[in-house]
């Protein structure tokens, strides 16, 4: 097998909770060695974040830690903060979310790092930015969620604005600051140059509203919560059925054509109100009406069987070990297990240096001897 993709590539880990243990999880799924520092007095938050506990720890903190190395520092301990710096020296990328300008004050920025070690990609996550307003505020997901409109348009039309079932926007910002390292990675291997990349939750939050946002920016109007429903595509939402609720994704007219002739309801598609996707959308509570009472006379697991067969996506709401059983079903392998620890595998497919995880995520200070003599050599 060739080496992993990112083999060679020291990450210095200088992140907690989400966001940029992601992006150093993701950077270690593709072979680069991650060496986590972490503070001597309970370590990285997320250690303590539960139920459910599981190998000495949080699942929360065992699910974006695997293929990393457990440092423990105190930072503002000269000797410590030596060691840091040194960590520094070596690493080709820097991860860190501390509030912006603590890791100046303690003598790991970006303008020190770069003066003994100008290729770092030196990565900052932060809530708001660097910027002198933004700066100042602090933020977890649930708030820049709130802050950026993405609760206003989640949940049902007459109920309260929502939050995502996953800390969403932390999640988006580990990925594009694990995007943003390897492009600079990619641009140092022609210059020989790093470079500072800086990644907001703000920022990618307004990026992740996609179409809503460009919707908002092109025509001024609002958008308004639709609860399963979709804005622009009719139907794309879930429906009850005999049993469970079924959600059904027709994203065009060709499958909406489809759709209605399973259901035995060719009419439906040609009558000038759901003929084309605009007007199906306009539409769209007449057009649920109808195919309501056609789902309410089978299962959703019928359904499920025949739209499928049929070629129209559709597929039961299922819950999350329902989700882990179809995937393996379909032949995804989701699940990963190192030493006792089970994790979600790596989406990326490589075909030739696949993502392979390859130690449990450590426990705290795990690697503390092995590292700081490491760090000590010459």
């Amino acid at each position: 097998m060739a080496a992993a993709a990112l083999s060679g590539i020291i990450v210095a880990d200088f992140s907690r909770v989400l966001a940029g243990p992601l992006a150093s999880q993701t950077l270690a799924d593709l072979g680069a060695d991650v060496i986590k520092i972490e503070r001597p007095d309970g370590g990285d938050d997320t250690r303590q974040w539960g139920p459910p506990f599981a190998d000495e720890g949080s699942s929360y903190y065992l699910g974006l830690n695997r293929g990393k190395r457990s440092l423990t520092l105190d930072l503002k301990d000269p000797a410590d903060n030596q060691l840091a710096q040194e960590l520094c020296r070596r690493a080709d990328v820097i991860i860190e979310t501390f509030r912006p300008g603590t890791m100046d004050r303690l003598g790991l920025g970006w303008e020190a790092v770069r003066q003994y070690n100008p290729r770092a990609i030196y990565t900052s996550i932060s809530a708001f930015g660097s910027g002198d307003q933004g700066a100042a505020l602090p933020g977890y997901d649930l708030l820049v969620q709130a802050i950026s409109g993405y609760m206003s348009i989640t949940g049902s039309p007459d109920g309260p604005a929502t939050r995502t079932g996953t800390a969403l926007i932390d999640l988006t910002t580990g990925l594009y600051a694990a995007t943003g390292a390897l492009a600079a990675l990619h641009e140092r291997e022609r210059t020989g140059e790093g470079q500072h990349l800086e990644v907001a939750l703000l920022d990618s939050a307004l990026a992740m509203l996609l179409n809503i946002g460009s919707g908002f920016l092109n025509s001024g109007e609002l958008p308004l919560r639709t609860g399963n429903a979709h804005a622009s595509i009719a139907p794309y939402q879930t429906f009850p059925t005999a049993t469970d609720d079924l959600a059904l994704a027709v994203g065009n007219d060709v499958i909406f054509a489809r759709l209605c002739d399973e259901l035995g309801r060719p009419e439906i598609a040609t009558d000038s109100r759901f003929v084309i996707n605009s007007e199906r959308v306009i539409n769209r509570d007449a057009l649920a009406g109808l195919l309501s009472e056609v789902f309410a006379g089978e299962s959703a697991e019928l359904w499920t069987q025949r739209l499928s067969a049929a070629g129209v996506p559709a597929g039961p709401v299922n819950d999350i070990a329902q989700a882990y059983e179809f995937a393996a079903a379909i032949g995804l392998d989701p699940i990963v297990e190192l030493d006792g620890v089970r994790s979600t595998r790596s989406p990326i497919r490589l075909s030739r240096t696949p993502a392979v995880p390859q130690s449990r995520p450590p426990r705290l200070g795990e690697h503390n001897d092995e590292l700081r003599a490491w760090l000590s050599e010459g």
